[in-house]
């Protein structure tokens, strides 16, 4: 309990110290709304013991939507510590005490799942981003899962991809990149059926426990894989463009979970990179 009281005190000043030059970003629309996340969230790596083994590069091109597996409410933090990027979430997340307001910070895509209605609405806001220079990551699967398996992915809000082509006059494709977490150590040890409940959060496993024996842990190994990134046009049909990325991320997932902690030290994290319109990177 020493060491989780010791990463609470300490998130709690980082919360406090950025979150003001984040309100401010988001009332004037400044790009730092985009670069504060993402140094929030690698702090916080370094403050858990979150160690991140990189494989593959994420693209460069925009606009992109990133389609990922989803294991952990971790994933937002490791996933936002290696590049500016925006979530979508379930609606309920917005009204979670603390985690809601940090999610709204980190500028989240909220989405009703139960109201099929709402679909369209929510695929045009993440076209619209996308357009706006934002990187959106999508977990396809709709839920998240144990680790290590790879549910099927949805496709309702890959047309998110048709919209923005649609709404634009400059770009004639959108980039669709595959991305997967696998987390492969915990506390020293390989994480495998054992040990996947101290770093899964899916089913009913309760949040606030959760989250304390995370912060308790110590070091986490986790390998984010990067897939090909494939330039998709108006003809594309999204159902195609989700059966290709999902059968990309479970191949990732499955290689990197069999390969279990890599060896080397990972490599340190580069400085925090800002993202704009020309060049871009919620607990679900």
């Amino acid at each position: 309990m020493i060491r989780f009281a010791a990463v609470l005190i300490s998130l709690t000043m980082l919360t406090l110290l950025l979150a003001p030059f984040q309100l401010i970003a988001l009332a004037f629309g400044l790009r730092w709304q985009r670069s504060i996340p993402h140094l929030f969230h690698r702090i916080l790596c370094a403050l858990i013991g979150v160690r991140i083994h990189e494989v593959g590069k994420r693209t460069t091109d925009t606009p992109v939507l990133i389609l990922s597996n989803h294991v952990s409410w971790l994933d937002i933090i490791i996933i936002g510590a290696r590049a500016p990027v925006v979530f979508v979430a379930k609606s309920e997340v917005a009204k979670w005490p603390v985690f809601g307001w940090l999610a709204k910070l980190q500028r989240t895509i909220f989405v009703e799942r139960e109201r099929r209605q709402k679909t369209g609405a929510t695929a045009q806001e993440i076209g619209d981003r996308m357009l706006s220079g934002d990187a959106v990551v999508l977990f396809a699967e709709g839920t998240s899962s144990d680790g290590m398996r790879v549910l099927p992915f949805r496709s309702a809000l890959v047309g998110s991809v048709h919209h923005a082509l649609g709404d634009s006059t400059h770009h004639k494709e959108i980039t669709v990149q595959p991305m997967s977490i696998a987390y492969v150590g915990f506390g020293g040890l390989p994480v495998g059926r054992a040990f996947r409940e101290n770093v899964a959060w899916y089913g009913d496993i309760d949040l606030i426990p959760h989250f304390i024996g995370i912060l308790s842990s110590g070091a986490i190994d986790v390998v984010v894989s990067w897939g090909e990134a494939v330039a998709y046009d108006m003809s594309a049909d999204r159902k195609t463009i989700t059966r290709n990325a999902e059968n990309a991320v479970r191949r990732m997932t499955s290689a990197a979970l069999r390969a279990g902690p890599p060896r080397k030290t990972p490599t340190a994290l580069p400085a925090p990179e800002t993202q704009t319109p020309e060049s871009a990177s919620a607990i679900a």
